[in-house]
């Protein structure tokens, strides 16, 4: 990965002041012992970054009133996925930003079910200070691109799922504009030095200034309050509709071992989550994945711009009862 400017760390704090301190690496709180044994208290869980703080808010409310030890930490949902099968450092509650990671990284080593449980669309973020801010919107946006100056910042195909879906979304705009080369071109936009290895570390070169639009989520767009272009259905993954569309791009990414690939396929965005079969703490973990996915949570996550699905759907078996009743209650 390319090395970060000079300005690095004050962007950084800047970020953590825009995200109200939801978007750490870890944090916790200190609760009383819940009488189950020791570290019966405790819940660490890994977070896709771009839903740091919808699941941050759902943590804080559950860790209240279950007085538990939260441990959150957040990052690039391929990149979590090898830290259990590569580092073997097991999480209780794993949550990612596409589905599709479980069945090909981490089942039936890791866990046998997941959840899938919100969904997103791809949007182009931008800020005042952008160039060209006033003038681009949602059918201009490529020319807007291109225009002399303009830095484009995306995240890392194979750490991040926004990164490869940045590279899927470009390729279904080739087509719907019918305009044959603007992939390439769009790509040159973003060399190795506009990418991060996570979409989350974008946004505060975004509001520093240091890029002027970056590829996002629209969750994540309207938690860090940055402005943003919406993209036509046919583009922006967002949309089960359109699935047959998106079917006709793919990418390949870094794979479970050294010099293997995976093949990505277009596909609306879906996020989920699972206990790992080796959960250090799997009763805390049952019972705030029940919460998660409850009618209660699920309307937390709405009000923290998340869109929940309005029935979470279990994929596998082996979820605990507490989840599949969660799940049921409507």
């Amino acid at each position: 990965m390319c090395p970060l400017m000079t300005s690095r760390s004050t962007v950084r704090m800047r970020f953590v002041a825009s995200t109200a301190l939801a978007i750490m690496a870890s944090c916790g709180r200190t609760a009383p012992d819940s009488g189950q044994g020791a570290g019966a208290g405790i819940i660490t869980v890994y977070t896709a970054a771009s839903v740091a703080i919808p699941i941050r808010a759902a943590l804080d409310t559950f860790a209240a009133r279950e007085h538990v030890t939260v441990q959150q930490e957040n990052g690039g949902s391929l990149d979590i996925a090898r830290k259990l099968t590569e580092l073997h450092q097991i999480p209780d509650v794993v949550v990612l930003a596409d589905y599709d990671v479980f069945p090909k990284l981490l089942m039936p080593e890791q866990t046998t079910w997941y959840a899938d449980f919100a969904r997103n669309r791809m949007v182009l973020a931008f800020t005042d200070k952008s160039k060209f801010a006033s003038e681009v919107d949602s059918a201009n946006w490529p020319t807007i691109l291109e225009r002399p100056g303009v830095q484009l910042g995306r995240a890392n195909p194979d750490l991040d799922p926004n990164g490869y879906r940045t590279l899927l979304t470009l390729q279904l705009a080739e087509r719907y504009y019918e305009q044959p080369g603007l992939y390439d071109r769009l790509m040159t936009l973003s060399p190795a030095r506009n990418v991060r290895p996570k979409e989350a570390d974008l946004v505060g070169l975004l509001q520093a200034g240091e890029f002027d639009y970056i590829w996002s989520y629209e969750s994540l767009a309207q938690a860090t309050q940055l402005r943003y272009i919406t993209l036509p259905a046919a583009i922006d993954l967002g949309t089960p509709a359109d699935s047959a569309v998106y079917a006709r791009v793919a990418v390949k990414v870094a794979g479970k071992m050294p010099n293997d690939t995976l093949t990505i396929s277009g596909q609306p965005i879906v996020y989920a989550l699972s206990i790992p079969k080796a959960a250090p703490h799997p009763d805390v973990a049952e019972r705030f994945v029940a919460f998660l996915l409850s009618p209660e949570g699920r309307r937390l996550m709405r009000a923290n711009k998340l869109d929940a699905l309005g029935a979470p759907v279990i994929i596998g078996n082996g979820e605990p009862a507490s989840v599949r009743a969660a799940v049921s209650a409507q």
